[in-house]
């Protein structure tokens, strides 16, 4: 809960380079005028899951995966998750 507060804490630093918004964009083949603002309200969203995993927070909600920067606040990436179900396997995959 307290790695959830700090990245909402936050949220008014959170920032992407010219690179990132067009690898977003690609990524989640999206179409708007403001990548960041996009990303802050699919962390704002009540059923995000975020969590910390060494340097990057990841942010996860309907088959997306956010990577920010925890120092930076930096946006890093976005992907879309595939889940399989085989047997009693189940697979993430990022593309």
């Amino acid at each position: 809960m307290e790695t959830t507060n700090l990245l909402l804490q936050n949220i008014d630093k959170i920032h992407t380079t010219t690179m990132g918004i067009d690898r977003i964009k690609k990524n989640l083949n999206l179409d708007v005028l403001d990548v960041v603002d996009y990303i802050k309200n699919i962390i704002l969203d009540k059923d995000c899951i975020i969590y910390k995993n060494g340097k990057n927070y990841y942010c996860e909600i309907n088959n997306i995966r956010i990577t920010i920067n925890s120092y930076s606040y930096t946006i890093i990436t976005a992907h879309k998750m595939w889940v399989f179900n085989i047997g009693w396997i189940i697979f993430q995959y990022l593309y």
